[in-house]
């Protein structure tokens, strides 16, 4: 007779208890693909965006000049354009892009894509010599983006893995990953156009449409800017790194460049939380009103500064131009009212003459004829100061091409140059002088320095 079996219920509630908590442990097991890297890509990517820019260029053919000459009006320029691929990341939530300047450099214009969606840029500012930019997108009123954040300045790792992203080829969000090879290469100079004293150096891909691109740590920290292959080289690639980066952004986006025209006098650390200043220019606002280096500042016109783009945005929120700052130094909570002044009250021809003895005049395009010059970048000697022994050098009708080896857009810009420099350093005038001989009339380039009072 065989007999039944009998149901144990505590043994199958037992068994089941077993088979759920082996279930249990399966699902508590990480998923081995989702490493930091993927992890780093899925924070950083949404901030990564895709650059074109179309510039227009001139086509020149023999019949050109005669076109011109017979038919202005009505003769239109024969033109063609031409398109490039770069890429950037965004730095602030209101839009704005971080790429080269060599990106967006002469564009006439820039359409950027984030994820599926297509927008128009601004170049808000830009620095050739260190190769860095900013855009504004034109985006809808109140619509906000994803931003990369910073990583601290110098902190990098020498062997530990980076990643590269951008739009290769034109080839969109792509990923490419590597160690960081060096923390401080030099750079290849052409010309030396550029003022990058010491590049990153990754054998992360970068390619031709990766310049502009974020350089990020597993943290998903923007560490540089990817900028340049060695050509020639299989996996060896440059970035700016992020210190170099944040010094250029603290100069070329302030209340000054901005567009208002208004003088702060003072920049800070892009990145920092609190932000700090780091500089303070003599005899401005920021310095009559009592900040100072490594000053953090807590508050503008009782906000909390977003970032170093939204801190100059409070500075020039309030009607009259005054700002009001609540600001920590060594533990001690302060306040401070910057009244922030035009700059062309301060940086003019009378600094100018004040600190080398030539006061200098604006070219204009009448003056510039009689001189027999096509073009009206540089200033003409207006006046020397009897007193100063070097100036004389130099006589009224004289037109400066260049201070310093530059050329300054305006009488503003030529005083900041001359005012960054401290007594008894030189400041070289580049000038271009006209001589008569008879009814020929010759004209020669020198230069002249100039110490500063």
């Amino acid at each position: 007779m065989t007999k039944r079996p009998v149901f144990n219920g505590r043994l199958w509630l037992l068994a089941a208890l077993a088979t759920l908590a082996s279930w249990s442990v399966l699902a508590a097991e990480p998923d081995v693909r989702r490493d930091a890297t993927v992890e780093a890509v899925e924070r950083v990517m949404p901030s990564v965006v895709n650059i074109a820019t179309e510039t227009i260029v001139e086509i020149r053919d023999p019949f050109t000049e005669m076109f011109q000459q017979f038919f202005q009006p009505y003769h239109q320029r024969r033109t063609d354009s031409q398109i490039s691929l770069g890429s950037g990341v965004i730095i602030d939530e209101d839009g704005y892009v971080l790429t080269n300047d060599h990106v967006v450099q002469r564009a006439n214009r820039i359409q950027v894509k984030v994820s599926t969606n297509e927008y128009e840029a601004k170049l808000i500012a830009s620095n050739p010599r260190s190769d860095v930019a900013l855009l504004k997108l034109q985006a809808k009123p109140g619509e906000r983006f994803a931003a990369v954040r910073f990583a601290k300045d110098d902190d990098l790792l020498l062997g530990e893995t980076v990643l590269a992203l951008g739009n290769p080829f034109g080839l969109e969000g792509s990923v490419s990953r590597g160690i960081l090879s060096s923390k401080s290469r030099l750079g290849p100079k052409e010309s030396d156009q550029l003022e990058i004293p010491n590049w990153l150096q990754t054998d992360a891909s970068i390619n031709p449409g990766n310049s502009g691109g974020p350089l990020v740590n597993l943290h998903g920290e923007l560490i540089g800017l990817n900028v340049a292959i060695l050509s020639g080289a299989q996996g060896i690639g440059f970035a700016i790194p992020i210190k170099q980066v944040s010094e250029a952004l603290s100069g070329i986006f302030t209340p000054e460049t901005s567009g208002h025209g208004l003088w702060f006098g003072a920049r800070v650390r892009v990145g920092s939380n609190p932000l700090t200043i780091i500089a303070v220019q003599p005899d401005s606002p920021a310095a009559k009103a009592g900040l100072k280096p490594g000053d953090s500042v807590l508050k503008v016109n009782g906000k909390v500064p977003r970032s170093f783009i939204n801190f100059n945005e409070l500075l020039v929120s309030n009607s009259g131009n005054e700002a009001f700052l609540n600001f920590q130094r060594g533990g001690q909570a302060l306040t401070a009212t910057v009244r922030l002044v035009p700059e062309k009250t301060f940086f003019n021809a009378d600094l100018i003459q004040r600190r080398i003895g030539v006061r200098l005049q604006e070219l204009t395009p009448q003056l510039a004829r009689a001189f027999g010059l096509n073009s009206t970048d540089g200033f003409v000697v207006a006046d020397v100061d009897p007193d100063s022994q070097e100036a004389q050098v130099l006589q009224p009708g004289y037109v400066v091409v260049g201070i310093d080896g530059q050329t300054p857009a305006d009488l503003t810009a030529a005083a900041k140059l001359v005012h960054g420099k401290k007594k008894g350093e030189k400041v070289q005038i580049h000038v271009l002088m006209q001589q008569q001989r008879g009814r020929l009339i010759f004209q020669t380039q020198g230069s002249v320095e100039l110490p500063v009072r």
